[in-house]
């Protein structure tokens, strides 16, 4: 149905990788949510207002929320799609992600509104005859509306899947989440019904008591909202796999000897900047490299649609001697932890010869930068007969572990 959905709405669908095409299937979910929200929130607050039911009540305006959740995605998304300007140099795609914040926070607001209606249902609780026709009918209305919610939830997270969203992977767990708040009214409604049926006196508010619970969960809800949406405005590490791709990508043009010091920053869901360090043969006509690492930027552009800076590393190939130290720093790291790896490696020989580089470490690695160092030294001098000082730069890790 989906893919039916996407052949109709949106040109060239199957390329996900280009901004426009990814903004359209943004639209073509959000307005699967208005459509499929505002059928819910109609029918139920009909139904809620006829069996005089607040927990029903409190279940279409989660609806509600829910719309008002896609509407501001549609409109996000939108936004997302203006170029940048002169305000907004790397683009509006961050705009998803305010919009999402925005109802989030209305959704926590709603939820603390119906709280207080269903307590004070429960303080004034009065035991009243039940329409059993207007019972059945609300039956029904919520069993169809957990089927509508299920298929809202295959729909959102399947396209997050295919362009990577994180509002619509947000959107597709509240509508999973609502599936649970409505079987939750279903259910009580059941209870009340045959109770009613049995003639069983109901001492407390049931009704209330599933409204307290429904607006717990949207209260819960809207709070785990907020979390996703602010996390990327802070700024989340991007995915190891797609950093990988890259990394191995560019590690196939020749010119290339390493790569390190790879750091990603996200504008969005796709704009990505992205820098790199390249390590080059120092012995290299430096103008002929020059262009060939132009051209990885050019071609990483191209593939990736990634903005991708190169800083040229020229290193030292065939120094028996710096060879050696580097033996010597890669066995004691390994020593120290599995996972320690080094870069830039230079030896400067002055009055005292230096050996510089730099490190990538976890932010809670156990050794200080001078600790480390005396334990380099230490080895270098063991396993070489040479005094070096070793300095050493420490680089943290940008990218998802």
């Amino acid at each position: 149905m989906i893919n039916f959905l996407r052949k109709i709405f949106i040109r060239n669908y199957n390329d996900v990788n280009n901004e426009k095409v990814r903004i359209a299937h943004g639209k073509l979910a959000a307005g699967i949510g208005i459509f499929s929200n505002l059928l819910l929130f109609v029918i139920k607050i009909i139904i809620g207002i006829l069996s005089l039911s607040v927990s029903i009540i409190a279940d279409s305006i989660n609806n509600l929320s829910d719309m008002a959740t896609s509407i501001a995605t549609l409109i996000g998304f939108h936004i997302a799609g203006r170029p940048a300007d002169k305000e907004h140099p790397y683009g509006h795609e961050r705009i998803e992600y305010i919009t999402g914040l925005i109802v989030s926070v209305f959704i926590i607001f709603i939820g603390g509104i119906l709280g207080l209606t269903s307590i004070l249902k429960i303080v004034n609780y009065k035991a009243e005859d039940i329409d059993y026709i207007i019972t059945y009918i609300s039956i029904g209305i919520l069993a169809f509306a957990i089927l509508m919610k299920v298929l809202q939830c295959i729909c959102y997270r399947k396209i997050a899947k295919i362009i990577g969203s994180v509002a619509l992977k947000a959107a597709a767990t509240d509508s999973l989440n609502d599936c649970i708040s409505t079987g939750t009214v279903l259910i009580g409604t059941i209870v009340i019904l045959v109770l009613t049926i049995c003639k069983v006196e109901i001492p407390f508010s049931i009704d209330g008591i599933l409204g307290v619970l429904v607006s717990i969960f949207i209260i819960i809800s809207g709070i785990n909202l907020v979390k996703e949406e602010i996390n990327p405005l802070i700024g989340v590490p991007v995915s190891k796999d797609f950093v990988n791709q890259i990394n191995e990508y560019i590690k196939t043009f020749d010119v290339v000897l390493g790569t390190h010091d790879i750091m990603c920053h996200m504008y969005g869901p796709t704009k990505c900047f992205m820098t790199v360090h390249v390590e080059v043969d120092s012995k290299g006509d430096v103008v002929e490299i020059h262009d060939q690492i132009d051209e990885i930027e050019t071609a990483v552009k191209r593939k990736f649609d990634v903005d991708l800076t190169i800083h040229m590393d020229p290193v030292i190939i065939g120094d028996p001697e710096i060879d050696r130290i580097k033996e010597v720093v890669d066995e004691k790291l390994k020593e120290i932890e599995p996972s320690l790896k080094f870069h830039d490696l230079r030896l400067v020989k002055k009055n005292i010869s230096t050996v510089i580089f730099d490190i990538v470490i976890n932010f809670d690695f156990k050794y200080s930068e001078e600790e480390l160092g005396q334990i380099i030294e230490t080895e270098l001098f063991d396993k070489t007969n040479n005094r070096y000082v070793v300095i050493i730069n420490y680089d943290h890790n940008f990218i998802e572990s």
